[in-house]
């Protein structure tokens, strides 16, 4: 089950000889869960043929674990202040802290 994109994603993948880039708001949707082997996370845009896209990645444990590591590492760059986005990311990783903790 998919849910209402609570902010925003950008994506861009880039080739040699092509570019992609997209924008999924508050309209998209997305689902994230985890399989054997990682994360899945799928965010789709809704809509006709022409403004309808979708991107799916699977991101492997490790992989995983490690963006995790680098967003805490790099945190302190985050401004004090931004108060919102902070509490947002604390409350998240202290549900994930949970849950990896329950019996």
């Amino acid at each position: 089950m998919s849910k209402p994109i609570p902010d925003k994603a950008e994506i861009a993948l880039e080739y040699p000889d092509k570019f992609y880039a997209g924008t999924f708001e508050h309209s998209s949707r997305f689902e994230a869960h985890l399989e054997s082997s990682g994360l899945a996370l799928t965010l789709e845009r809704p809509g006709p043929e022409d403004v309808r896209k979708s991107i799916r990645m699977h991101l492997h444990f490790g992989l995983l674990a490690g963006i995790l590591r680098e967003l805490a590492a790099d945190i302190a760059s985050m401004p004090k202040d931004d108060i919102v986005h902070r509490e947002q990311l604390r409350d998240a990783v202290a549900d994930l802290h949970r849950a990896l903790n329950a019996p």
